[in-house]
């Protein structure tokens, strides 16, 4: 018999793809949310990595922990509450967790938690992959749509290689079904794109072309997005481009990958 997987944050952008796709192979997978769920294949269980409830039942028995869940206040609690919780099992399961390219670079808030989350995990002592991945469509999509309402569109000077989930998702598998890596290669999407290129990807799919002017971003964070600390092209790894990702938003099955 397969050794069960468990994905933490199961309902959320990347984790519900993760455990569809961990069903569809008919692997042995729990899920794990703060709020009880049920769907045939899978066995989802409630518990909370703030509070620590439920967390103990969640790793009890599992190989492999897969950590989609995020949290953009108390990352490192969070996290630190998951190690505790593996360590206490007594079966130190491989920890797979989801990090961000540019995390020891960019100077924001969330990448810093990001970062010291990382540290902690390969400090565990537990069996453990680390991968960094590019944006998300969906956050670059989001980014641009709140421009996109201006009547002239102000970009900033940077380059992005946004990634799909639903790739991301495929390779975490891999890793997950794998032996631990440490910190693995990066994964980013297709190809780097300037931010301006995006926007007008955006506009073209949503039948409202407008000008765009190129305006400077002052401080350090923009700094490191200027000087590409935020790519891979090395790891252009992910199969979805942007304008096939914004295509399938008209669709009803793409409300699952939002």
């Amino acid at each position: 018999m397969a050794e069960q997987i468990l994905v933490t944050g199961g309902t959320g952008q990347l984790g519900r793809v993760v455990v569809e796709r961990l069903r569809a192979e008919a692997a042995p997978v729990r899920a794990l949310s703060r709020k009880r769920c049920a769907s045939e294949g899978v066995e989802w269980t409630a518990g909370d990595l703030r509070t620590g409830r439920g967390i103990d039942v969640a790793v009890a028995g599992v190989s492999t922990v897969l950590h989609c869940a995020t949290d953009y206040r108390h990352e490192v609690e969070t996290v630190r509450m998951l190690v505790e919780a593996a360590r206490w099992s007594g079966q130190a399961p491989h920890l797979v967790y989801v990090s961000i390219v540019g995390v020891d670079k960019i100077p924001l808030g969330y990448y810093r938690a990001k970062l010291a989350a990382e540290k902690l995990i390969a400090g565990s002592g537990l069996p453990h992959t680390i991968l960094r991945a590019t944006q998300f469509h969906a956050l670059v999509r989001s980014l641009l749509a709140g421009a996109a309402r201006l009547p002239v569109v102000p970009v900033p000077k940077f380059r992005f290689q946004p990634v799909d989930v639903r790739d991301v998702a495929a390779r975490l598998i891999e890793l997950a079904q794998g032996e631990p890596q440490g910190r693995a290669a990066d994964f980013g999407g297709p190809e780097v794109r300037t931010t301006a290129d995006l926007a007008r990807a955006l506009l073209a799919a949503s039948g409202k072309p407008k000008r765009l002017v190129t305006v400077p971003v002052p401080g350090r964070i923009a700094r490191g997005y200027a000087a590409g600390a935020n790519l891979t092209p090395d790891h252009a790894d992910g199969k979805v481009t942007f304008e096939q990702y914004l295509a399938e938003q008209g669709k009803p099955t793409a409300l699952r990958y939002r």
